[in-house]
């Protein structure tokens, strides 16, 4: 019987490696071709506008994604750049949310290259899906490794008009680690010149639309931050190219964070950092002035170790900003929030924030800061600022937040 067992194992493994046929999803594990894990395209395939672009089918919601031109129904390829050289293992598809019967993506070659994003392609899987359905799942077979992804769209399920894919996610494991270089500088994007300071995992910057600035930090290999504007406001995530030349982001209004993030691209044009009219020029100035108009910053600069209360090396330049901001100003009092994801329990979620929040005030009362000016709040998950569906929105949920004290 045990025999038996064993060999009809081996025979279900077979057909799952030799024919793609689909698996049922049974990890939470983060997809390596996903935006929130510092993937990004760098070469898009051809598209319906900005709203179809490539970036959609990696931003984890599958009501969005990209579409071909019309007509343009064949062969459409785009490459995908890794965070890290990795080993990929299996492959997710989503067109359940297509627009139209039969326009499906269906027959889908996928390559890794370790050369560079235009050469030294290798197959690593070759699938066909079905129309209209999530969580299509298919093995990949070998251990080849790479840092640039292609995903060629060879057709769809016979619409003459259009093809769709709507999400796409490859897991794995990633065979190397580095850091974000610093990406001080100018940039040309869509909503006019950006100007971008980093100051360890702080950034702030400023853009010439609606006297924009932005306040917010670096978490591994991507940018995590508040926008602000004359009248409106909202969160956004970005990626940089491992040149630190490109960046790729998503941006939401506040309070519309489950609706489609809108596209912010741009290329690094100088790298002196610039200015605007309207910018306070610094992490420390652009928090002090946030506090003083709002009473409250959000600070994605403060980094903890995993699951604990441990504050990494990285995230000790913006404590330092905090400290010089409060020697600046000796009668400001902080509340000090600490706001988690909703990964684990919540029971477990709530005393983690209370321990972050503390372990920053411990920090800044080490630093000659009085403890009778800083409080300390743990909200746990239970005001989260976007979904936490996605690994996008749960990255924007962990952070840590300081109020004034009234």
């Amino acid at each position: 019987m045990g025999k038996r067992f064993i060999l009809v194992l081996l025979v279900i493994s077979f057909l799952f490696l030799e024919f793609g046929f689909k698996i049922e999803a049974t990890s939470t594990e983060q997809s390596l071709v996903s935006f929130s894990s510092g993937a990004l395209v760098v070469e898009k395939a051809p598209e319906y506008n900005s709203q179809w672009s490539s970036i959609m089918i990696m931003d984890e919601n599958p009501r969005t994604g990209w579409c071909s031109p019309q007509g343009q129904i064949l062969d459409n390829a785009m490459v995908i750049e890794l965070a890290e050289e990795s080993i990929i293992e299996r492959l997710e598809f989503d067109t359940g949310y297509v627009d139209q019967i039969k326009s499906g993506a269906k027959d889908i070659i996928v390559e890794l290259s370790n050369e560079g994003p235009t050469g030294g392609f290798s197959e690593i899987a070759r699938v066909s899906l079905v129309d209209q359905e999530d969580n299509q799942i298919f093995p990949v077979a070998g251990d080849k490794s790479g840092k640039w992804l292609r995903l060629t769209i060879k057709n769809n399920h016979g619409d003459s008009s259009y093809t769709e894919l709507m999400e796409f996610r490859a897991f794995g494991k990633q065979l190397t680690k580095t850091s974000l270089a610093d990406v001080s500088g100018t940039y040309e994007t869509n909503y006019n010149d950006f100007h971008l300071r980093q100051e360890g995992t702080s950034v702030t910057g400023c853009y010439n639309w609606n006297n924009g600035v932005l306040n917010g930090g670096v978490e591994d290999r991507i940018m995590k931050f508040t926008w602000i504007e004359q009248y409106d406001r909202g969160p956004a995530i970005m990626v940089f190219t491992a040149d630190g030349k490109k960046f790729y982001s998503l941006w939401w209004f506040e309070g519309k964070e489950n609706e489609p993030g809108q596209v912010w691209n741009g290329v690094k044009i100088s790298d002196e950092i610039g200015s605007c009219p309207h910018w306070s020029g610094g992490v420390q100035n652009q928090m002090a002035k946030e506090l003083l108009e709002y009473g409250r910053v959000i600070l994605y600069g403060i980094n903890f170790d995993y699951n604990s209360d441990v504050i990494r090396n990285e995230s000790k330049p913006t404590l330092d900003k905090i400290i010089a901001m409060l020697k600046s100003m000796p009668d400001m009092q902080l509340i000090i929030e600490g706001h988690t994801d909703s990964d684990g329990t919540t029971e477990y979620n709530q005393i983690l924030s209370e321990k972050r929040a503390e372990s920053v005030k411990s920090y800044l009362v080490s630093a000659g800061i009085s403890s009778s000016r800083l409080f300390t709040k743990g909200y746990g998950e239970s005001m989260p600022i976007a979904p936490n569906t996605t690994d996008i929105g749960k990255a924007q949920n962990r952070r840590v937040e300081l109020v004034v004290k009234k």
